[in-house]
């Protein structure tokens, strides 16, 4: 089941066709609402928002709500085998010089 998106309140994100390759689009933030979005939304001191464009053609920014599986879940790894010990030295009677 999909997730309900979250968009990103007090954020805006504008392509501007006519600008140089280089520049990419303008964020434009509203102070109060990103901050309160931000308080809201923050892992571990960050916010991740993914910029994303709508069937109508227009930009948007969503929360992103990725979370990696933890490390704690995997099964340890098994330790490599140890080298087969070197078969023993054969008598010293048995070399014929």
């Amino acid at each position: 089941m999909a997730e309900e998106k979250i968009f990103a309140d007090g954020f805006a994100f504008k392509r501007n066709e006519n600008a140089p390759d280089f520049v990419v689009g303008r964020v434009s933030i509203k102070i109060e609402d990103a901050v309160a979005f931000m308080r809201q939304h923050e892992k571990n001191g960050w916010v991740n928002l993914d910029v994303k464009q709508a069937r109508s053609g227009n930009y948007y920014m969503e929360l992103d709500t990725f979370e990696p599986k933890s490390k704690s879940n995997d099964q340890p790894k098994s330790k490599p085998s140890k080298a087969p010990a070197p078969a023993p030295a054969e008598d010293d009677d048995d070399i014929p010089f």
